[in-house]
């Protein structure tokens, strides 16, 4: 019997039974479905749901400086009863903190103390890893663990009872990765023959490690790609589980031009060009010894001159032998990427009927809207993927890839492309501004390169994001919120601009302009708005959609949020709002989402995206929702915290939890 139904008939039988249940991965299973099968809470009372606890970390009253740049996107584990049954999760300043499921108390705290440098993109702590040593014998110290990996490069593994460092790992509980990454900064430096620029926050930990055969694995995030072609390296690192000892590493740029991997990168890129990294939730495959990387773009955003080819193990879905780190297969999913296209999901991993059999597959979703699907074992893809002609205008030192991957089946999750005639605003004026400046930029179908005159680039805001999607395997249904928004990207010779422009500290970002340093360029990129800050595309901007697996399609959408909170006169328009954060999926037949900037936490039907059940939430809940049953009441939870980049007007701390009224 195929492990993923495994799973779902014990889910299940403990929904039946009435027995607790856990939380055990940021994802809900190590293949990140998002799923669970219990269901005292479903379509016919979820109307019922009442706030049965809050919990606010006090994170942001104990770094007041730094609080606008805190991003409080975890999602919580509950803990098995042999491991304390707490309620854990990590603030955006890496405290890990222990809660009392059933009331919200805390239990205990522990303090990773980081050293709080530039926030990089931000602060920000998305999970942590939990991992039960089963080789242990008796009630051993750190016989159940929890692992976090830090903003300031550190792997932290304390005792998920109390709290208390692992005396074993590392030292005193603690890897420190920082003195290995600033080494291969220096190896670099004189193999390209510039020095070294690493700088705090340039590289940061934020996603929960992956733990898969008794090794711990850490990705990265990688700050620098918007402003340089030479920055780190984006190395994916293993760890042993008991002791901390380094197990492997894998760098997606193969650095070792003799490698038959590195055909399409020339010497000099090979040599410099960083990134490329993990910086979202890996996949792991207990049985098959695999861990799924979803790696992100290699460097620098917008401008691909510095590292011609195709950029082999970039923007691809790679499995990795666990125990080696080895290539079992890949697959890419964007060629030669200049628009910032990392793989921002986690690989989800499910069991779909394909060809008259069940099959083990990876699902991946991606930031165009684009979702693939692939035969686990193999990396065969499932429904057809063809290769076909995009636009080839480019800046003069760019190589644009010829063609893109494209998914026969399911069908774009949005529109592609944008046109004079589709502006969209609120008012005469501001429709008219968009209509200009769509004609007067280069537009139309996806992937149109960046250009001098400024792209329109649509969908251009992230489609999907980090927090992916929720799989029903009782339907074969994903569960996916999309933006639909259009982005700008423009590209100008460095010696045309302000030299004083790009000193900003925010140069590169929010819009700023900011050199590419390695490369002739300076990049703006920015959301496509109005005057009166509307998206520039009709709306919804921002919707839920069901795709069925098993047929390729579609299965619904509906809008996803209303414009009250951002519009100077709250005028509820359901137009549907930018998102972050993710669905859960329940036996219950529901689908429970924050995500929106209109500060609700909202249920949906999951076989028609009726909305069943909304509340209010003290700001945006911009995380991944997880839900539990303990003494026979079954909770879900949400973060609340806002976002830094989309609602960062009300950043928050709070951890929501709802349960049926008694």
């Amino acid at each position: 019997m195929a492990v993923a139904t495994l799973i779902v008939l014990t889910l299940a039988a403990a929904a039946a039974s009435g027995t607790d249940s856990a939380w055990l991965h940021y994802g809900g299973d190590a293949g990140g479905t998002h799923y669970t099968g219990l269901d005292d809470i479903n379509r016919s009372n979820v109307g019922e749901l009442e706030l049965a606890w809050s919990y606010r970390s006090g994170e942001l009253a104990r770094h007041p400086q730094r609080s606008a740049f805190a991003s409080f996107h975890a999602t919580p584990l509950l803990l098995p009863a042999a491991a304390g049954q707490s309620l854990v999760f990590c603030t955006p300043f890496n405290r890990i903190v222990a809660l009392d499921p059933t009331s919200g108390r805390k239990r205990w705290a522990y303090d990773a103390k980081p050293e709080l440098g530039p926030p990089g993109s931000r602060y920000n702590c998305r999970g942590v890893a939990y991992w039960e040593d089963k080789d242990a014998a008796g009630p051993a110290a750190c016989q159940h663990r929890l692992y976090m990996a830090t903003g300031d490069l550190r792997l932290v593994a304390i005792d998920a009872q109390d709290g208390k460092p692992c005396a074993g790992f590392g030292s005193g509980g603690i890897v420190d990765i920082g003195p290995t990454i600033r080494a291969e900064a220096e190896i670099k430096s004189r193999l390209i023959g510039r020095p070294a620029d690493l700088r705090p926050g340039d590289v940061q930990f934020s996603s929960p490690p992956a733990i898969v055969a008794g090794t711990v694995i850490v990705g990265s995030s990688n700050n620098t790609k918007f402003r340089r072609n030479d920055g780190p390296d984006g190395t994916v690192r293993a760890y042993d589980a008991r002791s901390g000892a380094p197990r492997w590493s894998f760098d997606p740029v193969p650095r070792h031009s003799t490698a038959p991997e590195t055909a399409d990168w020339t010497t000099e890129a090979l040599a410099a060009t960083g990134a490329a990294n993990v910086w979202s939730m890996m996949s792991t495959d207990e049985a098959r010894g695999l861990v799924f990387l979803p790696t992100a773009s290699a460097a620098p955003d917008f401008f691909g001159g510095t590292r011609p080819g195709n950029n082999r193990y970039a923007n691809s879905v790679v499995a990795l032998r666990a125990a080696t780190g080895e290539i079992a297969w890949h697959y890419q999913l964007v060629h030669h990427d200049v628009w910032d296209l990392d793989l921002p999901a986690q690989p989800i991993l499910v069991t779909l009927p394909h060809a008259g059999r069940a099959t083990p597959a990876v699902v991946q979703l991606t930031k165009m809207g684009l979702v693939f699907m692939f035969n686990r074992d193999t990396g065969e893809p499932l429904f057809p993927i063809e290769e076909r002609a995009v636009p080839q205008d480019a800046v003069p030192g760019e190589s644009l890839s010829p063609t893109q991957p494209f998914p026969v089946a399911p069908p774009p999750l949005v529109p592609q492309g944008l046109q004079p005639d589709d502006a969209f605003g609120f008012t005469f004026f501001d429709r008219g501004w968009c209509r200009e400046r769509i004609g007067a930029s280069v537009h139309g179908g996806y992937y149109n390169a960046p250009s001098t005159k400024g792209t329109v680039v649509f969908p251009g805001m992230a489609v999907n994001n980090w927090g992916g999607g929720a799989f029903d395997p009782e339907r074969n249904l994903l569960i996916v919120p999309v933006n639909r928004a259009p982005a700008f990207v423009q590209l100008t010779p460095v010696e045309e601009v302000d030299p004083k422009l790009l000193t900003d500290p925010m140069a590169g970002l929010m819009g700023k302009p900011g050199h590419l340093a390695g490369t002739a360029y300076v990049q703006t990129f920015k959301p496509l708005l109005s005057p009166l800050f509307s998206p520039c595309n009709p709306p919804p901007w921002g919707e839920l959609v069901a795709v069925d697996l098993a047929a390729g399609t579609i299965a619904w959408r509906t809008t996803l949020g209303v414009l009250d909170k951002l519009m100077p006169v709250p005028i509820p328009l359901q137009w549907g709002t930018p998102t972050a954060g993710g669905p859960l999926a329940t036996g219950g037949g529901l689908v429970f989402i924050g995500a929106t900037m209109d500060e609700r936490f909202r249920a949906f039907d999951i076989e028609t995206g009726r909305q069943l059940w909304e509340t209010r939430t003290p700001t945006a809940a911009m995380a991944t929702p997880m839900t539990y049953r303990v003494g026979g009441r079954q909770f879900v939870v949400v973060a609340a915290g806002g976002h830094m980049w989309q609602y960062g007007f009300k950043i928050g701390d709070w951890l929501m939890a709802y349960a049926l009224r008694r």
